[in-house]
């Protein structure tokens, strides 16, 4: 017998549970079991997902309806074309290479499961070439006669399973529904569905770490039926049951890890820093020169609320590019300050980090440079604290850090390392939440005095939907702003198809000079670097990596191509992450003060950079940016009184979904809108980013853009337990779920790509 938690190298033997390991990195039967279908093969229904990606790995179940052997052009041997009908609109075109050798199993009439790569070869036809290939018995076979490629004794080990060695339960392969699981070249759906059939005859009885009371009140199955049904469902009912509860389950451990986080936050102390009467916060709103909208208003209202309290303000600050958060944050931090504490502004990237401190140090003026002559009277002073500061610039920081003379500290990771000490810190703003972990922010808050906790601001210009915010960051509470300040203007984005109109590429160059004619500045944005001369003469690998890398534009060879070619008549500079820090803040400083007029660069303009006399962006291969990020980098230009121009240009075939993707992003500014899209292109697997390997485990079939039902539904029953239970240890099976589901250290909004 076995149990959820035994190695699968015990269970099913190590031929097997290696290449489980190798593609999936399954070890446990419940790892195993957690590897859910990804559809069912139906009698009469289509058997394929419409339309796969290039390059999918896809396994489909069919008849063949017709083959053809036909010598080969170019070589000895003959290819085997193949239709396969899986009850969709047209029949699946599949081509065997080495077709004298598999025509004598893979001809007209048998039922066949196929494994491969799906190959666009037209905008409208793909096809599966030389893939893995199970023939399916029929009524009256034998073990003896089944046959698998690269399978051994996959079907053998099914049919036996089924009914044990003396013969073949041939009912179990005309089941209504057959499991297809996600697979690999090397690990099939089959070798799986043994596998699965396997250890779910030797499985004990589950210990369900639900109540009673609570299956009942939501009609939820055990949790081993669940799991049993998952796999082997009778019919459709069977396999909507089993969904119900587990997508429930992977719901609960995540707001259980939330509740935690929450309850624990609530039990911190906090210095309250109410507003004061005549303080510096004040006087910044006196001197304001414009008035703040009504949403930047309601959300300093809240704010300011959290901060007068005595436990740590835990909030997320999200809004549309440019809709004004930086001053909202810097409103909380002079609040902060008027309460005798300190402020720490945590960005990610040192060229944001000088912006915010340029920004930041305009916005004051005279109430932002406490300790200069001609400082108002109850000014405070601003410094820059990053890894590439000369020793001595460093020193006099963090001298004013550590003695109190420094009310705002803005820096990068540099002021997460053990040199930094703050006097007093009071609160920590965290400038695009997604870049930075959870053990950054800790690291930071702890920084504050013995026995207190810092206030917590977290801001992000990338907006999160609600179900996304609610299962992601439950431990944070919410504002957003929705309106633009006035004085933005309206930014148009068109795609330009390069192989289509390379002519409209052209003018986009023309475009950029008539713009900077008229006294305005532009972007040119590409998504790599390019080779650098130590890289080029490395064992002569550059001409291989130039002749097999990618074919995209890099910002070194656009850089020399514009301003020798189209753009020769204007200034144009240079930005890319490779650059030392001097020399990136020297550049944009020159762009911003005007003495550049057109700047290549890559992504490191992506957030925070604010030239508001910038109104033209090309964006070179645009379709290797995702949806959010294309969002981002718009919001770059139009910040001024001058209407905005991004062009993006792109290669990409008409009628993909790469272009789909670049004209929805050209057809909308409505950046809850683009999330959602962009989500949902990303697949629900890797909603919480590629590397958040413990996270994407455990969301297997909870859709956090669709669930909200169940997302509310497991938040509210989460926070009951934990308020009433707060270690869990009168709910063991709960406590149990929520740390096999999920690493709490590692639960983080996604890493963008």
């Amino acid at each position: 017998m076995a149990t959820l938690g035994d190695r699968l190298d015990h269970v099913l033997g190590v031929k097997a549970a290696e290449p489980l390991a190798d593609a999936f990195d399954m070890h446990t039967v419940e790892d195993l079991l957690r590897h859910y279908p990804l559809r069912y093969a139906t009698q009469g229904q289509p058997l394929t997902q419409e339309e796969p990606e290039e390059g999918a790995h896809i396994t489909v179940i069919g008849r063949v309806t017709k083959t053809e052997l036909r010598p080969m052009k170019n070589r000895r041997g003959k290819l085997l074309k193949v239709a396969l009908d899986t009850g969709s609109d047209r029949p699946i075109e599949i081509t065997f290479f080495n077709g004298d050798k598999v025509s004598y199993l893979v001809r007209e009439g048998v039922r066949a499961m196929m494994s491969g790569t799906v190959h666009w070869w037209r905008p409208d036809r793909w096809n599966l070439s030389h893939p893995d290939y199970l023939i399916l018995p029929e009524a009256g076979d034998t073990v003896e006669n089944l046959t698998t490629v690269r399978g051994g004794g996959a079907l053998r080990g099914l049919a036996q399973s089924a009914k044990g060695a003396e013969g073949v339960d041939v009912s179990f392969f005309e089941r209504e529904f057959i499991p297809v699981y996600p697979a690999t070249a090397k690990v099939q759906s089959w070798n799986l569905l043994a596998c699965v059939r396997q250890v779910l005859d030797q499985l004990d009885p589950i210990d369900d770490p639900l109540p009673d009371a609570l299956r009942d009140e939501r009609a939820l199955l055990k949790v081993s039926d669940a799991l049993r049904l998952i796999h082997l469902p009778e019919r459709k009912s069977d396999i909507e049951q089993a969904r119900e509860r587990l997508r429930f389950d992977e719901a609960l451990a995540l707001q259980l890890v939330l509740a935690d986080r929450r309850h624990d936050a609530e039990g911190r102390v906090a210095k309250p820093c109410p507003p004061r009467t005549g303080g510096i916060a004040a006087a910044f709103d006196e001197r304001l020169p414009f008035e703040l909208t009504a949403g930047q208003k309601g959300v300093i209202g809240e704010i300011s609320d959290d901060l007068s309290r005595s436990h740590p303000m835990h909030r997320l600050l999200q809004g549309e590019v440019g809709s004004g958060k930086t001053i909202v944050a810097l409103h909380a931090m002079l609040q902060v300050v008027d309460a005798g504490q300190q402020c720490a502004l945590l960005a990610p990237t040192e060229v944001l980090a000088a912006q915010h401190y340029r920004s930041l140090r305009g916005m004051l003026g005279d109430l932002g440079t406490a300790g200069e002559l001609g400082a108002a009277e109850n000014a405070t002073k601003v410094v820059l604290v990053t890894g590439s500061m000369s020793a001595g610039a460093k020193k006099a920081a963090l001298l004013d850090a550590v003695t109190g003379a420094a009310g705002i500290v803005i820096g990068t990771h540099a002021l997460i390392q053990d040199a930094v000490e703050f006097f007093d810190l009071g609160m920590v703003v965290v400038d695009e939440q997604h870049r930075f972990g959870v053990e950054q922010r800790d690291a930071l808050r702890a920084k504050a005095k013995a026995g207190t906790s810092p206030h917590l601001l977290v801001m992000t210009a990338t907006p999160i939907p609600r179900t996304i915010a609610m299962t992601t960051l439950g431990d944070l509470e919410t504002s957003t702003l929705t309106e633009l300040p006035r004085g933005r203007s309206p930014i148009t984005s068109k795609v330009v198809p390069r192989k289509l109109h390379p002519n409209w590429v052209d003018r986009a160059w023309e475009r950029i000079v008539e713009e900077v004619g008229a006294g305005r500045q532009a972007y040119v944005v590409c998504s790599r670097i390019g080779e650098d001369e130590e890289a080029k003469g490395r064992n002569g690998k550059a001409k291989q990596e130039e002749k097999e890398g990618p074919t995209t534009a890099a910002a070194l060879d656009v850089f020399d191509a514009l301003r020798t070619g189209p753009l020769s008549t204007v200034r144009v500079g240079l930005l890319h992450g490779r650059l030392p820090s001097d020399e990136k803040d020297t550049v944009m400083r020159a762009f911003n003060d005007g003495e550049i007029d057109v700047l290549v660069c890559t992504t490191v303009v992506e957030v925070g950079v604010d030239v508001p006399n910038a109104t033209v962006m090309v964006i070179v291969d645009a379709d290797r940016f995702g949806v959010s990020q294309l969002h981002q980098l718009r919001g770059r230009i139009g910040r001024g009184k001058h209407a905005g121009l991004c062009l993006l240009v792109t290669d990409v075939s008409p009628g993909g979904t790469a272009m789909a993707r670049l004209e929805a992003v050209s057809g909308t500014t409505d950046g809850f809108e683009l999330a959602v899209l962009d989500l949902r292109q990303r697949r629900e697997g890797d909603v919480l980013g590629a590397a958040q390997s413990g996270t994407a485990r455990s969301l297997r079939l909870l859709s956090l853009l669709d669930d909200l039902e169940v997302i509310t539904a497991a938040q509210e029953l989460a926070r009951q337990v934990v308020e009433s239970d707060p270690g869990l240890k009168q709910h063991p099976g709960l406590a149990s779920m929520m740390h096999a589901a999920v690493d709490a250290e590692r639960l983080e909004y996604l890493a963008k790509s």
